[in-house]
């Protein structure tokens, strides 16, 4: 017990002590809430010309692009080891591999989780003000649970980041491959039908069905074929999948 303890704990200086995952929790919430401001304040503007206009749509779709910045986080609390050479005194330190992947995981996805409690409903209120008369409130119906999809959605994308990067051991092969496929992804190229039919089961897309920010089930164009518990049991099967890949990694190859 001590020593598990004893791994976080060295695992939480870590985070507080690099400036760029710092920076990386930071911009989640800015890009989130300012983005989630502007989006609301378009469809203000234009609200006739909406198409199937929602106002959690409003408050939430821009917390796909503040997802990237904990994807960075999640990436960067490995990477940054391999990149420096740190990881050989980590894993000096703590030998057991498995604790210190553990570790590692852990302390990342309670950040995560935290900076997602916060980010979240932050950025729903701020969109609803932009949105005037055409907003709603945190008690409406079906409100909650899209504020918990999204908590649960974003902490498991910086979860799924660990095991990539763990997998890749490398910042930027890792950043170089995620980035484009969540950006891409949640910009529209899950709606192509060429692609739909295979990308609506990619974590980004599985996350807005989550955050009940996707289009209506029953929708040929937008829907994807699962519901909400369908996409949980899709993310956390990718999250899973890297976290299993990533450690056998770490536990094969030297560093």
């Amino acid at each position: 017990m001590a020593f598990g303890r004893a791994v976080l704990a060295a695992e939480w200086i870590k985070i507080r002590s690099v400036r760029s995952t710092v920076w990386a929790l930071g911009l989640a919430l800015v890009l989130s809430a300012g983005l989630g401001a502007l989006i609301a304040r378009s469809f203000r503007a234009d609200i006739e010309d909406v198409v199937n206009f929602h106002p959690v749509v409003a408050g939430l779709y821009s917390v796909t692009i503040g997802q990237l910045a904990l994807v960075v986080f999640g990436v960067l609390l490995v990477g940054s080891e391999y990149s420096s050479g740190t990881i050989r005194a980590s894993l000096a330190a703590v030998p057991i591999r498995g604790a210190f992947f553990g570790g590692k995981v852990l302390a990342g996805g309670v950040v995560a989780l935290g900076v997602s409690v916060v980010t979240v409903p932050v950025t729903f209120l701020v969109a609803q003000a932009a949105l005037g008369p055409y907003g709603t409130t945190l008690g409406a119906d079906g409100v909650l649970p899209s504020l918990v999809g999204a908590c649960v959605y974003l902490t498991l994308i910086c979860v799924f980041s660990i095991g990539v990067a763990t997998l890749l051991r490398s910042s930027v092969v890792s950043l170089g491959i995620l980035l484009p496929l969540l950006f891409l992804g949640s910009q529209g190229l899950g709606n192509v039908p060429v692609l739909k039919s295979v990308l609506q089961y990619f974590p980004d897309q599985a996350g807005m069905v989550l955050m009940r920010i996707g289009g209506p089930q029953e929708d040929p164009r937008f829907g994807q074929d699962y519901g909400p518990w369908g996409a949980l049991a899709l993310l956390v099967a990718w999250t899973s999948v890297a976290l299993l890949a990533g450690y056998v990694t770490l536990r094969r190859r030297d560093t």
